[in-house]
């Protein structure tokens, strides 16, 4: 565990601050849930809690599924990484989605494009891929985004189109309403 230096005190309800560079730099969001942990020497320790994490296995056995089906790579995501991915990105589980594809769950949008295209969002976090199609699908669970289905082609000359946004559209209901309670 890393020290920061800072101090809060709980106020009268039991509630404590986590400071805005803290918030910023883990990527905790007003209304994010975090999981609760205590350990022996009475340490509390929160983390963000990812319901899509939980489904780990699950995960990684539907994008397997996905990619054979579509023959595109497919990824699955939370709000703030990756946590599946079948094909040549398999080395992007566990690192963070990119600030441009964040934006897009905040928006709820669904959408396709190809490299070069205004709407093209590079969901990889510096140069992790050289995909040129991408098609994305937000999941949403009891009215809450809680991540996202991908689709990436590596050619050119092909683009994404109805097969692949049914995919991805069934899929992302799919994975949502298996989330929900």
């Amino acid at each position: 565990m890393k020290a920061t230096g800072i101090v809060r005190r709980i106020d009268d309800l039991g509630r404590i601050v986590i400071p805005k560079e803290i918030r910023r730099t883990l990527r905790i969001r007003e209304s994010d849930p975090l999981e609760i942990f205590t350990d022996r020497e009475g340490e509390i320790i929160l983390k963000k809690y990812s319901p899509i994490g939980e489904m780990n296995t699950f995960a990684k056995q539907y994008a397997e599924s996905l990619a054979q089906v579509s023959g595109h790579t497919a990824i699955i995501t939370d709000r703030d990484q990756f946590i599946a991915a079948s094909g040549g990105y398999k080395n992007a589980v566990g690192k963070s989605i990119s600030r441009d594809l964040e934006e897009k769950l905040d928006k709820r949008e669904t959408f396709m494009a190809a490299r070069g295209e205004r709407n093209f969002v590079q969901i990889f976090d510096g140069s992790d891929g050289e995909y040129m199609n991408e098609a994305i699908g937000v999941i949403i669970c009891e009215g809450d985004v809680i991540g996202a289905v991908i689709l990436l082609d590596d050619d050119s000359k092909s683009r994404m189109g109805e097969v692949e946004k049914k995919l991805i559209l069934s899929a992302a209901a799919f994975l949502g309403r298996q989330m929900q309670g």
